[in-house]
């Protein structure tokens, strides 16, 4: 397929949630690698009057990468379904589900697929029931945030209240979940393929936003150090996990591995991070594609099928 054949395509960045900044530099990144190859690429900093935006335009497709919430959670989506321009990545509802992390166990649970044990927290919530139900420790975080915002360890049920202080600062919904002792594996979704599995180990607790986004000391194994047998497995699962969701051309499944070898499912990202530190170039590059062939072959995928 010749770079013309994509027509004008819009490169959908920015945005108002959380991850703004993260998704300019994803954006920066996408851009600079659709004009290498010769892509009629505009770099468009998303705000709400985005749709006078894209009809004035006049663009052939988008290639969105506009991380959180506006873009990745079926609102851009919408818009551009109404507007009849083709996108890249998961539709309205894969979107809108993925994004939502109580929506999406409650799927995975549904189709029988293992995650962990979870409670939603309200205000007054008691402390003690949660840890009776979940055990210690506990990760409490946004049911409908990314890139690990406003979310905490809890080890001990008098941390609960300040975890879920933090959190409600970014969402109205909070989700406390079960920690798994173990280890934990991302597995990067390319059309119909599960890339090479990435080990992450960071140098703190948990793999939050210093650690995917800013921090040199993260380690990322790859491969990933598991046996075929195991890999393999785990990459089947996480085509599953997306399958259910009904997600679509690209995306990120992250999974904890138990000191038992029992893998648990943590969360779908329908739209990850493109930066010199993403994991979804990472993976590609392990199974021989760089980075202006991935996005080309993220493009190529808003060809392929109708959304809905």
């Amino acid at each position: 397929m010749t770079s013309k054949a994509f027509g004008k395509v819009a490169v959908l960045m920015g945005g108002w949630s959380a991850e703004r900044e993260v998704s300019l530099k994803s954006g920066a990144a996408v851009l600079a690698a659709l004009k290498a190859r010769g892509v009629d690429a505009h770099g468009v900093d998303v705000d709400r009057n985005v749709v006078q935006v894209l009809q004035g335009g006049a663009f052939d497709r988008a290639f969105n990468i506009l991380h959180g919430r506006g873009g990745e959670d079926g609102e851009l989506q919408g818009v551009l379904e109404i507007l009849g321009i083709p996108y890249t990545g998961s539709g309205v509802m894969a979107s809108a589900l993925s994004m939502d992390k109580l929506r999406t166990k409650q799927l995975w649970l549904g189709a029988g697929l293992p995650t962990p044990a979870f409670e939603m927290l309200k205000p007054g919530f008691d402390g003690d029931t949660v840890v009776a139900k979940l055990g210690l420790p506990i990760m409490v975080k946004p049911a409908r945030e990314g890139s690990s915002i406003g979310m905490s360890k809890v080890s001990d049920a008098a941390q609960l209240q300040a975890a879920f202080d933090k959190a409600i600062e970014f969402d109205d919904a909070v989700l406390a979940e079960s920690w798994i002792h173990g280890s934990e594996y991302t597995a990067a979704i390319l059309g119909r393929e599960s890339l090479p599995l990435i080990r992450l180990q960071p140098a703190a607790e948990f793999y939050d936003f210093d650690a995917k986004y800013v921090s040199d000391d993260t380690g990322y194994q790859c491969p990933c150090g598991l046996d075929e047998d195991k890999e393999a497995e785990l990459q089947q699962l996480a085509l599953e996990a997306f399958d259910v969701l009904g997600s679509h051309g690209w995306g990120r499944v992250d999974i904890m591995l138990d000191e038992a070898g029992r893998p648990w499912l943590l969360e779908s990202n329908t739209l990850p991070g493109m930066t010199d530190h993403s994991l979804v170039p990472m993976a590609a590059r392990a199974a021989g594609i760089e980075f202006d062939d991935l996005v080309m072959r993220i493009l190529e995928g808003s060809m392929e099928v109708a959304h809905g």
